[in-house]
């Protein structure tokens, strides 16, 4: 097991996103970019797949502590702070623009004007919800 095995683990086991990770990093005065950062997060076979190295794993770790138990001045509860993690990805739901480009006319008449090119933007309300399957045999009473 390699450092990059370790740190996914951890991102699964803590339920962590990419900002979350690089906020945590920032609490020791390491800087990485979220590019960087997806890097440890491939497949070993992957062209872009990056070791973890030691001071990265041990930074991380360290503004882990910080994160989760807080400061001598300020100290925090670990659960509370799990907690709040999936308070924050559950709450109000994403609104995610798209680009939807107008369809090309077939007709030779058409004289195509100043905006006939221009791509329309629409938002679509994302709701992310946890889902509850019902496959199994209905219970008897």
């Amino acid at each position: 097991m390699n450092n990059n095995d370790i740190f996914k683990k951890l991102r699964v086991a803590l339920q962590l996103r990419d900002d979350q990770i690089v906020a945590i990093l920032e609490l020791v005065n390491f800087r990485i970019s979220k590019g960087e950062l997806g890097n440890f997060f491939r497949n070993d076979d992957h062209p872009k797949y990056m070791e973890c190295g030691d001071q990265i794993l041990r930074n991380f770790l360290n503004g882990l502590v910080i994160h989760l138990r807080g400061t001598k001045e300020n100290p925090k509860t670990p659960l509370e702070v799990i907690k709040n993690h999936k308070k924050q990805d559950t709450q109000a739901p994403t609104v995610q623009k798209t680009l939807i480009p107008k369809a090309k006319s077939s007709n030779p008449k058409f004289k195509p004007t100043k905006n006939s090119n221009a791509r329309k933007e629409s938002t679509k309300v994302v709701v992310v919800e946890k889902v509850r399957f019902k496959n199994g045999k209905p219970k008897k009473e």
